[in-house]
């Protein structure tokens, strides 16, 4: 499912117009990320926890080769499955 179609389902379950749940979707994707940007965690009991986590500089080996390239320090994002999500795609 791609945003679109997220946009659609969102619009349908909700009785929204498309444009209406484009902008509620849009928001929230928006504090999602303007959260992570401020290394703050953003959870919804059941679902899930994203959060942010520091990786370290370090070098690496190029596959198939004898070269490493340094890989620079930064910061990713990490969704962690709570429960009921788990439970629920487990079935």
């Amino acid at each position: 499912m791609n945003k679109a179609e997220f946009i659609d389902a969102v619009a349908e379950k909700a009785g929204l117009s498309k444009k209406d749940a484009k902008g509620a979707v849009d928001a929230v994707l928006d504090t999602i990320t303007d959260a992570l940007v401020k290394k703050e965690s953003v959870s919804f009991i059941g679902f899930g926890t994203f959060t942010t986590s520091d990786r370290a500089a370090r070098t690496a080996k190029v596959p198939g080769t004898d070269r490493t390239v340094d890989v620079p320090a930064t910061t990713v994002a990490k969704f962690k499955v709570g429960k009921a999500l788990k439970e629920a795609v487990a079935k």
